[in-house]
């Protein structure tokens, strides 16, 4: 099968690549080979490569950056993902293509957001992100919208690095302990969209994240505590739990923003694995250095 892979220098592009099964024919395109807002640029690309499945893992992810850069976060996450999808729907190709729990506010709630649950995105970055979903089921029915949450990788920048290098570099370290998700590391966020991929009477909005919940502070502690078994710092650096109202944040995040990821994982037939357990893993493969 011929599969194009949009944003694919980034964690979740580098990732699907590793994983690439056998009977994937494979090209994958980073921004600057292909800026999927440029409409007339993409359907010229996509349509002399003629994929049978295109994997959007593109996103403009920046999310304090957002709010100062509305423009640039609707250009990818809501104008590239409807070309996407008026592309591949003209082309009769099959789309996966990634989303996020911002599209949540989660403020006073305690229950799993299900795929058909009302969106109430508190940012640009949401905003953008829900539109992009609107878009892409409008444009392509047969697509699939598949959120995830708390995405970490040994590949690029994220939450796990950050704590690794402050906790090498700082004596003491703060983190917000009242928005809780689900951390999820993106080598199995990789599999389950191989796997969907095998699947072509699966389409509309899915869920899929790591099992169990955290807050930030917890992710911290952990990421902390598992790194120092592995030696990959050389001291129990002390981390404080702090209010969202403490940390200088631009934009605004969910409260609460837990992904019920179960019923894709019984159709699908996944196991359920603990966000620790992955981060485990993910720690012991790579000791975060790739870059």
């Amino acid at each position: 099968m011929k599969v194009l892979i949009t944003g694919s220098d980034g964690q979740l592009g580098r990732e699907l690549l590793r994983s690439a099964p056998a009977m994937a024919d494979v090209t994958a395109w980073n921004r600057s080979a292909l800026d999927i807002a440029d409409a007339v640029r993409a359907r010229q690309m996509i349509t002399a490569l003629a994929p049978a499945l295109i994997i959007n893992a593109a996103a403009y992810t920046a999310v304090d950056a957002a709010e100062g850069d509305p423009a640039g976060a609707r250009a990818c996450n809501v104008t590239g993902a409807g070309n996407l999808a008026e592309i591949a729907a003209s082309l009769h190709a099959r789309l996966l293509h990634v989303s996020t729990d911002y599209v949540f506010g989660g403020s006073g709630r305690a229950r799993f957001f299900q795929p058909d649950d009302p969106v109430a995105p508190l940012g640009v970055y949401g905003r953008t992100k829900a539109e992009g979903e609107e878009r892409v089921l409008r444009s392509a029915p047969a697509a699939v919208v598949l959120r995830t949450s708390w995405v970490y990788s040994r590949f690029g920048r994220n939450f796990v690095k950050t704590v690794l290098q402050l906790c090498r570099t700082r004596p003491r370290v703060s983190i917000v302990a009242d928005q809780v998700g689900a951390p999820t590391w993106a080598a199995g966020l990789a599999q389950c969209l191989w796997a969907l991929a095998g699947r072509a009477e699966c389409r509309g909005i899915r869920h899929y994240c790591d099992a169990g919940v955290a807050s930030w502070y917890d992710f911290a502690v952990a990421i902390r505590d598992e790194a120092l078994a592995l030696g990959l710092i050389g001291s129990r650096t002390p981390i404080d739990p702090i209010r969202s109202d403490e940390y200088p944040a631009r934009a605004p995040r969910p409260t609460f923003s837990v992904l019920d990821g179960r019923a894709l994982r019984d159709e699908l037939g996944l196991e359920a694995v603990h966000w620790r357990a992955q981060l485990q893993r993910m720690l012991a493969e790579s000791g975060a250095g790739d870059d």
